[in-house]
């Protein structure tokens, strides 16, 4: 009498009940992956391998395998959260040993502004150099910028605007005199913060004045005069003479004078409100070339400058293809680094080390990095997290399965014991 079967039996219930309790226990684990207990039947080796009718003496657990399948995506409103939309893992580090691989993307900033997860292991990717570039190449702890945004002075301005064709003339061009408190001597005007080197706000006013001269030769040429101040002062120090006269060709479209971008005269500004002085603007360019004059109300489309002052670092967010952007307090942003993640050619080699992280093996083959979106790489998705691949109404089922077939092995054993007891008792 043979008791192996059943008792073999009764081994590989136990272990796939153990295994379908993992599973159902992190069902609600983010980046968590289904296991699946793989069982092989087990033969007596016979002699040179002849012989047809062996018995089977039972079953032995060949493999526990962990199943890599997408996970649902649930958003959670929390930037730092991170989910990976198809395949690919993160990179973790702890700076002294070889990287560990996690699908669970919730993630923090800690005291010296490296991402880290709850295991305090750092996030690796590419980072970025003081200007926001990319620098691609070797992965390493990614880390928040701890300066802010130092300020850059103004040096071109950008004016898309139309011109009212149908307005009288405020000025001759041979005497532009201008009164910057009296609208009557000029049409129209607008008005944008230009920055110093210290990033002290300058409010720049540009007016616009009509004043046409005529071509005996041929149509009337409609000409503009250009005036600007700065906190109020002209700028060149002379409101008689304009920074720039602008002249349209007879459809009104693009001005034929000037066609390149004029330098202003140094703008001073004296002091700010608070009392501080401003310091001196040098070579602004004025660029006008987008600038027509038609026979419609004057409206200005865009008006841009470069400039900016300094800022502190507010947020980030993280783009679909790993790009983490800082937002600063003065409306800038740029690059601080780039998530880079990894695949593997046989994932489920890879050993579970535990806190929902993983290990590359021989098995696993090495890893093949790569930045989000690229090759066969998912994408990100910032504010998001991938739940547990565990399907709980399967999980149940084989729960009520692997019961139903530990009893039916119980019940082996049992038979067998009274068919010996039988056996025993015969005279």
């Amino acid at each position: 009498m043979s008791f192996q079967q059943g008792l073999s039996g009764l081994n590989a219930s136990s272990k796939n009940l153990s295994v379908i309790g993992n599973n159902i226990a992190n069902a609600n684990t983010y980046g968590s992956k289904a296991s699946r207990a793989e069982f092989a039947d087990v033969y007596a080796a016979s002699l040179n391998g002849a012989g047809t009718n062996n018995i089977g003496i039972g079953t032995n657990l060949v493999s526990v395998a962990q199943q890599f399948t997408q996970g649902n995506i649930t958003t959670t409103e929390n930037p730092m959260d991170l989910a990976i939309n198809g395949g690919g893992f993160f990179q973790m580090t702890d700076g002294a040993n070889p990287p560990q691989y996690t699908r669970n993307g919730q993630f923090k900033v800690d005291r010296e502004g490296y991402f880290v997860n709850n295991a305090q292991l750092r996030l690796m990717g590419y980072p970025a150099d003081s200007n926001g570039v990319i620098q691609p190449g070797q992965a390493v702890p990614l880390q928040l910028p701890t300066g802010g945004v130092e300020p850059q002075a103004t040096t071109g301005i950008q004016l898309q605007a139309n011109l009212d064709s149908r307005l009288s003339a405020t000025g001759l061009s041979a005497t532009p005199g201008i009164d910057f408190n009296d609208s009557t001597t000029y049409n129209t005007a607008t008005s944008l913060t230009v920055f110093d080197l210290r990033g002290q706000e300058v409010a720049l006013t540009l007016y616009f004045q009509r004043t046409d001269t005529v071509d005996p030769a041929g149509p009337s040429t409609i000409e503009w005069n250009v005036f600007a101040t700065a906190n109020g002062l002209p700028v060149g120090g002379d409101p008689a003479t304009p920074i720039t006269t602008m002249v349209f060709p007879a459809d009104g479209s693009a001005p034929v004078s000037p066609t390149d971008p004029v330098v202003l005269p140094q703008i001073i500004a004296g002091n700010n409100l608070q009392g501080a002085v401003i310091v001196p603007i040098d070579n602004v360019e004025l660029d006008l070339s987008a600038v027509t004059q038609f026979g419609s109300p004057f409206g200005v489309t865009d008006l841009q400058q470069d400039g900016f002052s300094a800022g502190q670092l507010t947020s980030v967010s993280v783009e679909s293809n790993g790009i983490i952007m800082a937002r600063y307090s003065n409306g800038r942003s740029r690059p601080a680094g780039q998530v880079e993640i990894a695949t593997f050619r046989n994932p489920q080699g890879l050993q579970p080390m535990g806190d929902n992280m993983w290990a590359s093996t021989f098995a696993s083959n090495e890893a093949v990095r790569g930045v989000p979106g690229d090759g066969n790489l998912g994408v990100l998705q910032a504010g998001a997290l991938e739940e547990s691949n565990v399907d709980l109404t399967g999980e149940l089922v084989n729960m009520i399965t692997a019961q139903r077939i530990y009893q039916a092995n119980a019940q082996t054993i049992k038979t067998q014991d009274q068919v010996l007891q039988t056996l025993v008792n015969l005279r």
